[in-house]
C-alpha cells in the first residue's frame, strides 16, 4: 500500500509544502526552515538557518505543539474518538499498548485513510498528512540478499537477521489479531481488496526507527519538524530538544552557537552510539566516525557442557558480551558469559520445583542458594575466593571469540562493487568492516593484557597449583574455558 502510495502521488507530498502544513497545525518557526541543503541533496531534507542565529539571542527555533508530538499519550487520545483505531489498538493487547505498536498501528491507518480505493475508516486527523512528508530510508532491511552479504563478519549481519524476523513475527501478530475485525479483513487481508503486506510493516519500522525521539518527559516519539534535523555529534551538535512547560516540543540552540544563513541545524541521535547501530537505525555514518565504538558479540554455550539445557532455560541476559570504548582502551561486559563459564564442580546447579498452581518449572541453584536472576550471577561470584579463576576463564572465552570475529572478517575480505549493488551499502559494508575489525584488533591487545595480569595473580597459581596436586602435569596445558 506504501509504495503504491508512493508511485501514485496519495501517499507523497514535496517537503516544500510541509512549512504550510506545519504553519496551518500550529508548529512555530524562528529563524529556520525545513528543506534540502544545497549541495547535499542526496541527504534529503533537514533544518536550515533562515538568518543568523545566536545562542542566548535566539528563541526557540521550532516550537510543536504538544498534541502533534506522535507518542502513546496522544495515540490513545485520539483513538478515544477513532472507533477503527482503538479497536485494532485493543485487538493487540499488550503490543497496542507499547509506543512502538501505537506508533506503528497509528500510521498504517493514516496510510489506510489516505487511500482513495477505502472509505468510511479512520478519522483524519492533523498527523494524517504528516506520514505523506516522511521519506523511506534505505535501513538494512531493505538492503538486498546481495547487499547483505556484503555484512558477514560484521555485528550487523546478525542484527538485520534478527530484526527480519521480528518484524515478520510482529506482521503475523498484527494479521492474526486484526483479521477478525471487519474493515481490517476487507482492507488489509482480503486476497482481492487487502492492501497491506509485509513490506508496508517494513516500512512503518523504518520510518519509526530512523525518526523516533527520546523526548523529555514524554518518551520514545516521533515529533513532526524537529525530527526533520540530522545528526551530528560532539561539538558539531547545534541544538538540543526538550519540553517546555507546556509539554511542547521546542528545538533550542545550544550554548556557545552561532549560525550562519543557509547553515544546518543539527541535533545529535545519541553520541555514544556505535556503528552498527547507526546504520542499523538510520542507514548512514558519519564522515568524521573513525571508530566502531561498541560491539555486541554472540556467546554459545558449548554443545559438551551437561547444563547447557538448564543454562539456557534459566537466562534472562543477552546471550553474548559487549566491547566498548573507554580510555583508549577496549573493555568489555556481560551478564550471559558467567554463566557459561561455571559448572556444578564450582557450585552452580538446577533442580526442578512444583510453582503453587502445580506447574514445574527449572530452578537455578548458586553454592545452595537460589539464583533467580542470572544479572545478579557477577555479583556472587565476586565474593568468592576463586574469582580471579573465573575472570580468567572469561577473559580467555571473550579472547577466543574475538579471535573467532577477525579470522571472519578476513576471510571475506573487502566488499566486491557489482552491477547489482547499490552504492550506498557498498559503501557503508565497507567501512563498517574497517571500523569493526579496527576495533576487534584492538581489543585482542587489551584482553591479552589482562590475560596476562590474570595469570599472575595468586588466586590463580594456587589454582594451578591444586590441579596439578590431584594428578595435573606442570607441563599440561590449562583450558579455561
Amino acid at each position: 500500500m506504501i509504495r503504491r502510495g508512493r508511485d501514485e502521488g496519495w501517499l507523497r507530498e514535496r517537503i516544500e509544502g510541509f512549512s504550510p502544513w506545519a504553519n496551518f497545525n500550529g508548529i512555530r518557526f524562528a529563524g529556520v526552515k525545513i528543506g534540502p541543503l544545497p549541495g547535499f541533496e542526496h541527504r534529503g531534507s533537514t533544518v536550515i538557518a533562515d538568518t543568523k542565529l545566536v545562542s542566548g539571542e535566539a528563541d526557540a527555533l521550532l516550537t510543536v505543539p504538544k498534541e502533534l508530538i506522535l507518542s502513546r499519550q496522544n495515540i490513545e487520545l485520539i483513538a478515544k474518538s477513532d472507533q477503527h483505531l482503538r479497536e485494532v489498538l485493543q485487538s493487540l493487547d499488550d503490543f497496542g499498548r507499547t509506543t512502538r505498536g501505537a506508533v506503528l498501528i497509528f500510521l498504517l491507518l493514516q496510510a489506510t485513510i489516505c487511500c482513495p480505493d477505502v472509505q468510511d475508516v479512520g478519522v483524519h486527523n492533523p498527523l494524517t498528512d504528516y506520514i505523506k512528508y516522511l521519506p523511506d530510508e534505505l535501513l538494512p532491511t531493505f538492503w538486498t540478499e546481495e547487499e547483505r552479504d556484503l555484512l558477514t563478519g560484521t555485528t550487523l549481519e546478525p542484527a538485520v537477521r534478527a530484526k527480519l524476523n521480528s518484524l515478520l513475527r510482529e506482521f503475523e501478530k498484527v494479521r492474526t489479531a486484526t483479521e477478525s475485525i471487519r474493515w481490517c479483513a476487507k482492507h488489509w487481508w482480503d486476497e482481492d481488496t487487502g492492501l497491506v503486506t509485509f513490506d508496508d510493516w517494513m516500512k512503518l519500522d523504518a520510518m519509526y526507527r530512523s525518526r523516533a525521539l527520546e523526548f523529555p518527559g514524554v518518551g520514545d516519539a516521533m515529533v513532526p519538524g524537529i525530527d526533520m534535523a540530522n545528526h551530528a555529534s560532539g561539538d558539531a551538535t547545534a541544538a538540543l530538544y526538550e519540553s517546555d512547560e507546556s509539554g511542547n516540543g521546542v528545538l533550542l540552540l545550544r550554548d556557545g552557537k552561532e549560525i550562519l544563513p543557509g547553515g544546518e541545524i543539527t541535533i545529535t541521535y545519541g553520541d555514544d552510539k556505535g556503528a552498527c547501530e547507526n546504520i542499523f537505525s538510520y542507514g548512514f555514518l558519519e564522515q568524521s566516525m573513525d571508530s566502531a565504538k561498541v560491539m555486541f558479540l554472540d556467546l554459545k554455550i558449548p554443545d559438551d557442557d551437561p547444563l547447557a539445557p538448564a543454562k539456557l532455560y534459566v537466562n534472562n541476559a543477552a546471550p553474548g558480551f559487549r566491547l566498548f570504548e573507554q580510555d583508549d582502551s577496549i573493555l568489555w561486559e556481560s551478564d550471559f558469559i558467567w554463566l557459561v563459564i561455571i559448572n556444578e564442580e564450582d557450585g552452580l546447579d538446577f533442580k526442578v520445583k512444583q510453582t503453587t498452581d502445580g506447574k514445574r518449572e527449572v530452578q537455578c541453584i548458586w553454592n545452595e542458594h537460589e539464583l533467580d536472576d542470572i544479572t545478579k550471577l557477577r555479583s556472587q561470584l565476586e565474593k568468592t575466593p576463586l574469582w580471579d579463576v573465573f575472570r580468567l576463564r572469561a577473559v580467555v572465552l571473550v579472547q577466543n571469540r574475538v579471535d573467532e570475529q577477525v579470522d571472519t572478517l578476513r576471510a571475506t575480505g573487502e566488499p566486491d562493487a557489482s552491477a547489482t549493488v547499490r552504492k550506498g551499502p557498498l559503501e557503508l559494508a565497507g567501512q563498517l568492516r574497517a571500523l569493526e575489525l579496527q576495533m576487534l584488533q584492538k581489543a585482542t591487545s587489551s584482553l591479552e593484557n589482562e590475560k596476562a595480569k590474570l595469570l599472575d595473580s595468586e588466586t590463580v597459581s594456587r589454582y594451578l597449583g591444586l590441579i596439578e596436586e590431584v594428578g595435573g602435569s606442570a607441563e599440561e596445558e590449562v583450558d579455561f574455558t
